[in-house]
């Protein structure tokens, strides 16, 4: 009878200990930023109070961050390191994939890694990748990342993209992508820009690319409102800084070219511009712009802000859109918007 109660006791108590020993402390991350509340409409997306962590830093320039609902990962590109970097709650930063955007053997200047991130409807990774000029899909499965990649496209007409930067795709599988002048090393003047423009395009399913409008000087982030017959693209140019909105037809017309909300006269000492952009179901538009990430309705109205004294590249949305990862220089930001 003794035996057997101390023998019980040992037990319990061991299980207790290795109770004690496996449980591990959360992670208390660093705050940066701060809200601006314009309309009360804002409230209902972001709670007051919120405050975006920073979960990733060291970064050259971080850019677009992909939320991989699947594997409970985030990717995003280190554009000057030419790598992509993966973050998950329980490791933390690692390296994903390297090289990311440029696969030549000729030693090039210039942001030559990839930039936008996107996954395709069959849950491939697509790659907008700088140095190799081209949207490109990775030849690998998303949980066993190789250097390989597929060119879904490199030309128009005849002649080599400059750099796309960022895409998106339809439920039809057609692939919409910018392709602004950046990744070249001489940018604009760069003696191997082969297009006069900066175009907007659409890869149909049959590989054919099509223009969708070459208007814009710096076209960037792009995205569609719920429904897909508005295209949203942001314009990088300090000297007209704006969103555009583009009716979309059933076949490759676009019509109503418009300006969808313009930062115009904006604090030039405030870090950042018009870049990436992300929409979630209900058509609320996070873009990131001038001093942090600007939030409007599906109408372009401007309900409010979360202010970075740094530069935001991009931004994306968890799978239940309660969660904002940002871009931001050399960091990368969580912000639990609600609960």
């Amino acid at each position: 009878m003794k035996t057997t109660l101390l023998v019980l006791f040992v037990v319990s108590t061991l299980r207790c200990s290795n109770t004690r020993v496996t449980t591990t402390t959360p992670v208390e991350f660093r705050t940066i930023g701060f809200l601006e509340r314009i309309d009360p409409a804002f409230d209902n997306i972001i709670a007051p109070g919120a405050k975006a962590e920073i979960i990733c830093e060291g970064h050259e320039w971080s850019e677009g961050p992909l939320w991989i609902e699947g594997h409970r990962m985030l990717l995003y590109s280190d554009v000057p390191r030419d790598t992509v970097f993966k973050w998950t709650e329980e490791k933390g930063k690692e390296v994903y994939l390297t090289p990311s955007g440029y696969t030549g053997s000729v030693k090039r200047g210039g942001e030559t890694g990839s930039n936008g991130l996107l996954l395709d409807n069959d849950n491939h990774l697509v790659l907008c990748q700088h140095g190799n000029r081209q949207m490109a899909r990775m030849d690998a499965p998303i949980d066993i990342p190789s250097p390989k990649f597929i060119t879904i496209a490199n030309m128009y007409q005849g002649k080599k993209l400059n750099s796309p930067n960022d895409g998106v795709y339809n439920r039809a599988g057609e692939l919409f992508f910018t392709d602004p002048p950046y990744g070249l090393e001489k940018n604009m003047k760069d003696p191997n820009k082969e297009i006069p423009f900066q175009g907007v395009y659409k890869v149909k399913t049959n590989g054919e690319v099509v223009l969708i409008t070459d208007t814009l000087t710096r076209p960037n982030g792009i995205a569609f409102l719920p429904g897909e017959r508005t295209l949203l693209v942001a314009n990088s140019d300090g000297a007209r800084p704006n969103w555009y909105a583009f009716d979309i037809g059933p076949g490759d017309e676009v019509s109503n070219a418009r300006i969808f909300h313009s930062a115009a006269g904006y604090d030039r000492s405030l870090k950042g511009g018009n870049d990436g952009l992300k929409v979630d179901r209900q058509g609320n538009v996070f873009a990131t712009g001038p001093g942090g990430i600007w939030i409007f309705n599906s109408s372009g109205k401007l309900l409010g802000k979360y202010r970075l004294p740094d530069a935001a590249s991009n931004c994306a949305l968890s799978g239940d859109e309660k969660t904002l990862f940002v871009t931001n220089d050399m960091y990368v930001l969580r912000l639990k918007m609600r609960k």
